[in-house]
């Protein structure tokens, strides 16, 4: 009887969950606008991405959003990967597209030793009230021999176009995508 009991109780609360919502970043063909444009020449023949470091809020596959009173809470929204993962691979596919350099993230995975290393250090990256997506931070371009070391601060926000799960992932990856040609624009070369 117990085990009946017991059983029922199991079979309602599965019933009474509701399939988690996670979004994944906006892939090229679903975001065009999120493709890099146009190819830049840098100095440099390879790159190596080391993962990108996020505050403790946006490390995880929670979404959190600001607040109008400016406070961060959580939307309901999962994202599909972990965000530093996920914004690593993305920036090295941008800048790879961009600059037609062998780039890949850390650890190399190539027997010789990247020309430059690269270092993004977010420091926002959420939904804001205002209907936007912030991403900002600091990245630091250090060269093997070709130049000197670099640090550069961004801040970047992109218009979250519509509602719901798609329009918020289209405007990450804008964000994305920005930060990219930010890095090989004022960076790498």
């Amino acid at each position: 009887m117990m085990r009946t009991v017991l059983a029922l109780a199991l079979c309602a609360l599965a019933a009474c969950t509701t399939p988690e919502l996670r979004v994944a970043p906006a892939a090229p063909e679903t975001a065009p606008d999120a493709t890099p444009s146009a190819r830049q020449a840098i100095p440099f023949a390879s790159v190596e991405m080391a993962l990108v470091t996020m505050p403790i809020y946006a490390a995880t596959e929670e979404i959190f959003a600001q607040q109008a009173d400016g406070t961060l809470a959580l939307s309901g929204l999962l994202w599909a990967d972990e965000p530093p993962r996920a914004v690593t691979l993305d920036l090295v596919r941008h800048v790879r597209e961009i600059t037609g350099a062998l780039v890949a993230p850390d650890p190399w995975p190539f027997r010789t030793f990247a020309q430059v290393r690269l270092d993004v250090r977010v420091r926002a990256f959420y939904p804001t009230a205002t209907g936007t997506f912030l991403l900002s931070g600091q990245y630091f371009v250090a060269p093997e021999e070709n130049g000197p070391d670099r640090a550069r601060s961004f801040r970047l926000e992109q218009p979250i176009a519509g509602d719901g799960a798609a329009a918020l992932a289209k405007a990450r990856a804008r964000a994305v995508r920005a930060l990219a040609e930010d890095i090989v624009e004022r960076g790498l070369r």
